[in-house]
């Protein structure tokens, strides 16, 4: 039983009409190297593939198909001074010796190569999701290095590329959707994802994050500037707030931003750091919390888009807790292994 009240309208016919997930990933990504004692490291994703494998998850979704993302896809999002001066240094960049970027962002020897697959990943999935059956419109791409706080012009907070941005820059320029909604539920603010958006009324951005915090952006009072005025949404914790105070916040802020936008696809920043006890971020949440989020955002997607989700793994550094979550995450998205149909 949930500690905490849900509203039934957030929740209701998210478990109707499974659907079909297609995983996005590629082992490549772990050689993304860190240097040692960075809670951004390989065995993040190492140990999410290796359980989904060993406990049939993997097997229960459909493998995406997808290459590196291109260089017109990232031009979309990064200036071309950027994209330059990244595969300039690229060549020099070791294992032992990574190149910083920023003081919490490196680039080892397989960086540039883990960090195309991500995008190229995000934006295969938007694709299939939007030309699929009703039956196979969701995606998770487990992937990293993580993309929301890179900016247009240079990497940050562990982030290379603007994942999230590149992929909903395709759907808004290549497949002509006019109403894209980005919720990020990581608990760092996605202050590359709003910047780049800022000023776009088809973008919609939500977060729900812990503030004062890591990168110091996301006040309630950032909702956008120009055509983009009213399409940002912020809902800013502090790190004090209970688990009941969480949900009932993001219930606010989602249902709000769902209804301004009616979106044609959503768009997902699923950071787990938001989990008690993760190093680096340190709200309050449990792993079933991570449960209540999805089947919310399920249910907005089945409401406005025909269930169209693409959920980009973020944050979450707790190895464990990460595994524990992001499993229930695709659980709740559909992913249903033998094992769990037989219980």
């Amino acid at each position: 039983m949930s500690p905490f009240p849900v509203k039934p309208i957030l929740i209701a016919h998210a478990w109707q009409n499974r659907k079909m997930i297609t995983l996005y990933t590629d082992r490549r990504m772990i050689n993304h190297k860190t240097p040692a004692g960075h809670p951004e490291r390989p065995e993040r994703l190492a140990a999410l593939l290796d359980h989904w494998e060993k406990k049939g998850h993997k097997a229960a979704m459909r493998a995406g198909s997808f290459g590196e993302v291109t260089r017109p896809a990232l031009s979309r999002i990064h200036s071309g001074d950027y994209l330059d001066d990244l595969e300039a240094e690229s060549p020099r960049a070791t294992d032992d010796r990574p190149i910083m970027l920023d003081p919490d962002t490196h680039m080892a020897l397989g960086t540039l190569t883990a960090a195309r697959l991500a995008a190229g990943a995000a934006v295969a999935a938007v694709d299939q999701v939007m030309k699929a059956d009703a039956n196979d419109r969701i995606a998770f791409c487990a992937v990293r290095p993580p993309g929301h706080h890179a900016r247009v012009h240079s990497a940050m907070g562990f982030c290379i590329y603007s994942t999230i941005a590149v992929a909903a820059a395709h759907a808004r320029d290549q497949l002509g959707l006019e109403r894209i909604l980005i919720v990020d539920f990581d608990v760092h603010h996605g202050n590359g994802t709003q910047e780049i958006f800022y000023d776009d009324n088809r973008v919609g951005f939500v977060s729900i994050h812990r503030h004062p915090f890591y990168p110091g952006t996301g006040k309630a009072d950032e909702s956008g500037r120009g055509r983009g005025a009213g399409f940002t949404w912020n809902a800013p914790l502090g790190a004090s707030t209970s688990r009941t105070a969480y949900h009932s916040a993001f219930e606010k802020v989602l249902e709000t931003a769902a209804e301004k936008m009616r979106p044609q696809l959503v768009l997902i920043s699923a950071g787990f750091d938001a989990h008690r006890l993760d190093p680096v971020g340190g709200l309050n949440l449990e792993t079933e919390d991570f449960g209540l989020i999805t089947k919310a955002l399920m249910n907005v997607a089945n409401t406005h888009c025909g269930g169209r989700i693409v959920s980009l793994l973020e944050g979450g550094y707790n190895v464990d807790k990460l595994v524990e979550s992001a499993t229930l995450h695709i659980e709740t998205l559909g992913c249903r292994p033998e094992s769990l149909i037989k219980n």
